[in-house]
């Protein structure tokens, strides 16, 4: 009954911090409405005894993800004033009417039996612990995990030599005239 309870304090925490992400008029209001959900999200992957993963989601997407789109607002600027003006009527409608049918939808799913914990899903291989990540990591994916090592590592190296190289030949462009 208690995980019954919390799922829905904190689908409801989720679904109010997307309906603030989609509606806030202000950037930074949507990105702290996105960061509650994210953190709802978590709290749902610890419920589901994915602990490795609900800590992968706290700190790369609510920490790292959130730290640079914030970062991104801030620079392009919050202080300057809406370009498109108001929403209109029927939006703001439309968004309310959504929202409920979304609330409905999570309150007719809550009527059901609902299924947590591990056993929810069988006894896979695959249960969210840092084991069973590992495992499947380096014993099944090693050789698409060391591929994308090796596709992020010159991708980085292309973007350095890009950037240096362009940089370089535009210096002797200007040197030349």
């Amino acid at each position: 009954m208690a995980e019954v309870v919390v799922f829905s304090i904190f689908a409801a925490v989720a679904l109010v911090g997307a309906v603030v992400m989609v509606t806030a008029s202000n950037p930074v209001y949507s990105a702290i409405g996105l960061l509650g959900a994210m953190f709802s999200i978590a709290v749902m992957y610890v419920m589901l005894d994915a602990h490795f993963v609900a800590a992968v989601q706290v700190i790369i997407y609510a920490g790292a993800v959130m730290t640079l789109f914030l970062f991104v607002i801030m620079l392009i600027g919050v202080d300057t004033s809406d370009v498109y003006g108001m929403r209109p009527m029927v939006q703001r409608v439309m968004t309310v009417v959504v929202s409920i049918g979304f609330f409905a939808a999570i309150v007719l799913a809550a009527r059901g039996a609902w299924i947590t914990g591990s056993d929810a899903f069988g006894s896979g291989d695959f249960n969210g612990t840092i084991e069973a990540v590992a495992d499947n990591l380096f014993g099944n994916w090693t050789i698409v995990f060391l591929s994308t090592v090796m596709l992020l590592t010159i991708a980085a190296l292309g973007t350095i030599a890009l950037a240096y190289f362009g940089h370089v030949s535009a210096d002797d462009e200007e040197a030349t005239l």
